[in-house]
């Protein structure tokens, strides 16, 4: 049984109240967002008070607090997952640039948007003011990007969150990247 199926297993034993699948739930689930987690915290540079222990317990608190039984399956549950990165990840960078406004911190260039390569605390929040935007005219093309920038989702693993099939993951990812390199303008 492949690891995809072992998560969505677990998830549906777990809501179901199986300790044991829990406790195997934890750990499965645990040790990919760690992973996750650690790719989100070498995309951006910035004040590292924020690290990658902290990033994955603050992100696993927000889907701790969900039953469950919410969650269909495992690609499911890692999108969501994305979501809260990206939530934990824009609360952090509101924080910090509240305490520092009129520091006059650099603007570092984002070279792509499939290569997000470095971003500063500001380009994380001009890219959630964007996606903002994007949700409220598509939420797919939001959580499709949630899914390959802040999850670190393959293709195969976003069409599985997504219900959708790999070629419109593939076909969404050149509209969605290309929207956000335009409107991010030149760096």
């Amino acid at each position: 049984m492949g690891e995809t199926s072992d998560i969505t297993l677990l998830l549906a034993a777990a809501a179901n109240g199986d300790r044991n699948a829990n406790d195997a739930l934890f750990d499965a689930v645990y040790r990919q967002l760690r992973e996750i987690a650690r790719a989100q915290r070498k995309r951006w540079s910035g004040n590292h008070t924020l690290d990658t222990s902290a990033l994955i317990n603050e992100a696993y608190l927000k889907l701790a607090g969900q039953s469950l039984s919410e969650f269909n399956n495992r690609g499911h549950f890692f999108a969501t997952a994305s979501r809260a990165m990206r939530q934990v990840l824009i609360n952090y960078a509101e924080r910090m640039a509240s305490a520092k406004r009129g520091s006059g911190a650099e603007h570092l260039t984002l070279s792509g948007v499939a290569n997000v390569a470095a971003h500063t605390l500001e380009d994380l929040l001009e890219i959630n003011t964007l996606l903002e935007r994007l949700e409220a005219e598509n939420v797919r093309y939001c959580r499709l990007f949630e899914c390959r920038v802040f999850g670190g989702m393959t293709i195969a693993e976003t069409a599985e969150a997504l219900e959708v099939s790999p070629a419109t993951v593939k076909r969404d990812w050149a509209l969605v990247s290309a929207w956000v390199y335009r409107e991010l303008g030149p760096r």
